[in-house]
């Protein structure tokens, strides 16, 4: 009978998802979210690097080296926004879980643009530049001296206290993704006013948007796409000036016309919104009671609607390639 150390009984053993271990690393030390990430980024996703940027030199052999680096970035920030759609409605609960893997996403894609500039994705130097140029540390010196430091938590906290460092860390995620500007220590009245003016309307804006997506999931794509992409642009500007002496893209023009991506999450989320109506519709029409009243059936209903049609969007997101 084969030991259960046996290799062949370790390896068919399902190891949990990069997002799920950055999650649980994080959740013991949330004060150093940023550290944690950049050393498991380098760790974890670093070894794969090089042979992707191969692989991308192989499949475009013409191409340019300005031309490669948009490629990375385009390609980095389709997985960025995708991963921010999984925030919406009855899969809420995977708010932290999504805002890991997108992050573990610009961490690659800052990899691979260093890797195309010749810098080793492996080495610790690259987990100090990350950190830099997400905003946590201002130099490589002090950056690297914190990772040296830091060592993720080998205990769990507990269940009270969970559900506390989970808050903690989702909006210190949020902070680092770029969705929500943090504070930029300004000491004029007149600058500090404005930006408690427009973090309050994001605030709005956003609980507006979660209200919405707890009936309708998909509102939240054409919101959150719009988000991670700007971002994400605002991350992969720094480290192409950072990498690329020279190279930092032109300032962008204001988009004139809304991308066709945009533009097919909000057409979903007005049809998603239809959902709903026509549940309400259908559920008045029946005159379906419970306990001689429509509501239990309608909240009923509304729900099971609003999880179908999330589940529905989930599972086809996950069959892509």
């Amino acid at each position: 009978m084969p030991h259960r150390d046996d290799p062949r009984i370790a390896g068919s053993r399902k190891e949990p998802s990069p997002e799920r271990s950055l999650l649980g690393l994080v959740l013991t030390d949330p004060g150093h979210l940023p550290e944690i990430l950049a050393g498991f980024a380098v760790r974890r996703t670093g070894p794969a690097v090089p042979e992707a940027v191969a692989s991308l030199r192989r499949s475009r052999p013409g191409a340019t080296e300005a031309e490669l680096r948009a490629e990375v970035v385009a390609r980095g920030r389709r997985a960025v926004v995708s991963e921010g759609a999984l925030v919406g409605g009855p899969f809420l609960a995977l708010v932290p879980v999504a805002f890991c893997a997108a992050l573990l996403r610009q961490a690659r894609t800052v990899l691979e643009l260093a890797a195309l500039d010749g810098r080793d994705p492996t080495a610790l130097s690259r987990a100090g530049e990350l950190l830099v140029l997400q905003g946590a540390y201002p130099d490589v010196r002090q950056a690297e001296d914190a990772l040296v430091r830091t060592r993720p938590g080998t205990g769990a906290p507990g269940r009270p206290r969970r559900w506390a460092a989970l808050w903690t860390v989702t909006l210190r995620m949020a902070h680092l993704l770029g969705i929500l500007a943090p504070g930029d220590g300004s000491q004029d009245a007149g600058r500090r006013a404005r930006r408690v003016a427009v973090q309050a309307w994001r605030w709005l804006v956003l609980g507006v948007v979660f209200l919405a997506g707890l009936v309708a999931p998909l509102v939240w794509l054409p919101y959150m796409a719009v988000v991670y992409r700007r971002a994400d642009a605002r991350l992969t500007d720094r480290v192409l000036a950072y990498y690329f002496t020279g190279a930092a893209p032109a300032p962008r023009r204001r988009a004139r016309r809304l991308e066709p991506d945009v533009l097919a999450g909000a057409l979903r989320a007005v049809l998603s919104l239809l959902v709903p109506l026509v549940v309400t519709a259908v559920t008045f029409l029946t005159g379906l009671r419970i306990a001689e009243s429509r509501w239990p059936v309608l909240g009923i209903a509304l729900a099971t609607a609003s999880a179908g049609v999330g589940a529905l969007w989930y599972r086809r997101h996950h069959r892509r390639p």
